[in-house]
């Protein structure tokens, strides 16, 4: 059994080729890895990113916050002159003002003069790393680690959370958002029920032999609440979405909820004991616990009509979707970068950080939903889908699906 998924995993590539996005070309380096890794023995053990380590120390460090290269550099015996003409002359390449604190750094210094570095890497992500030359030449050059992947399947069992279901199954956190984000308009993530579950075929990604995260998904299901709602890549409009196995897009106008990984801590209701005035009055929202910083998105297209303190609302922004919705965000403890009144922003756009500004007992997100005016309940707004696989791409949608779900009925 186990033999004949595997070959029908490895047909679905070829299966689902129209709707691969365009991969990203990387620059590939003979000599990337840590010489410490068992599985680059094809390299020389004196070779680390691509230098000759025998001729120098190396002096491995992590940024400090609020630190810059030219501190380090200039303590190993680079000029400034050099430093300037590194980063000058190399901006398109890399620039300097990215470089993030706690990333690692490795200085090769010369051993005949151990103050004087003749290279330093800078390791920005898993996967892009930046070599400053100071020797002859005066140079920055990006180098990318190649990135392999494996065809994966898994399956779970929702017991407390989704995130609770993955750490479970021993499965890469990433693969929770990748999911949660496909699913994020047709299942209520704070309203999951043990028994719930769900299946996906994706991709798991390694750099050095070690998991990088979640590539592609190529097919998923999620049985939220007796319902199964199965989620079907396609390409339509040079764009891939998700769609049900109608051909109706899992995008809808709306998020299901406005962050990520958190919990209820409050429902809309029209008469609330108020836990810090002690009487009772309406709440039109939802409130949502979460830690002081956590992001707050957009729940859908619109424009920012208000973005300012309100008295016992806090620091809110206020949003007009349409003519007919909008939602309001309170509580803030601080606002997103260039959110203010008039500015038009996307769903998922980052307008705001949980705090616990105005009236509040502790950090949460009072999150408000209205209709044509009127409050209405957040969590039984039904919101309209967005444009479905058209008539004439419906033939090709129609063989994607047959052999996802073939895939999904395997495990």
């Amino acid at each position: 059994m186990k033999l004949k998924r595997l070959l029908q995993l490895s047909v679905i590539l070829f299966i689902l080729s129209s709707c691969r996005h365009s991969e990203q070309t990387s620059i590939p380096v003979s000599a990337l890895s840590d010489t410490s890794c068992s599985d680059t023995a094809a390299v020389s053990p004196s070779l680390l990113y691509g230098i000759n380590t025998d001729t120098f120390d190396l002096i491995y460090g992590n940024i400090k916050a609020n630190g810059f290269l030219s501190e380090i550099l200039l303590r190993h015996g680079v000029t400034m002159q050099e430093i300037d003409q590194a980063v000058r002359n190399n901006r398109s390449v890399f620039d300097v003002r990215n470089i993030k604190a706690g990333n690692r750094y490795i200085l090769f210094c010369e051993r005949d003069s151990p103050a004087h570095a003749r290279y330093l890497v800078y390791e920005h992500d898993q996967t892009t790393s930046y070599i400053f030359s100071f020797g002859d030449t005066i140079a920055v050059k990006q180098v990318k680690k190649q990135i392999s992947s494996v065809i994966r399947y898994a399956t779970g069992k929702i017991e407390t959370s989704l995130w609770d279901a993955m750490m479970a199954e021993n499965l890469h956190p990433s693969l929770a958002v990748s999911l949660s984000e496909i699913f994020a308009w047709t299942v209520d993530f704070f309203g999951l029920q043990v028994g719930d579950s769900f299946k996906v075929i994706y991709e798991e990604l390694y750099v050095d032999g070690k998991p990088l995260g979640t590539g592609r998904i190529y097919g998923a299901q999620f049985n939220w609440s007796g319902a199964l709602i199965t989620a079907l890549p396609f390409i339509q409009d040079d764009r891939e979405s998700f769609f049900d196995k109608d051909g109706n897009s899992l995008r809808k106008a709306f998020l299901k909820a406005p962050l990520q990984f958190s919990r209820i801590s409050s429902r809309f209701s029209s008469s609330r004991m108020h836990p810090i005035l002690r009487i009772r009055r309406p709440h039109f929202g939802v409130d949502y616990a979460a830690p002081v910083g956590t992001p707050v998105l957009s729940i859908g297209d619109g424009r920012v009509t208000a973005a300012r303190r309100e008295n016992g609302s806090g620091l809110m922004v206020r949003i007009q979707h349409n003519s007919v919705y909008a939602t309001a965000y309170l509580h803030l403890s601080r606002l997103g970068s260039g959110i203010s009144a008039g500015v038009p922003v996307k769903q998922g756009d980052i307008i705001g950080y949980v705090g616990s500004s105005g009236l509040s007992t502790g950090p949460h997100l009072d999150f408000r939903f209205y209709m044509n005016g009127s409050p209405v309940d957040p969590l039984k707004v039904e919101a309209p889908p967005v444009e479905p696989v058209s008539p004439e791409n419906m033939p090709r949608f129609e063989i994607n699906r047959k052999v996802v779900e073939t895939l999904l009925g395997t495990f």
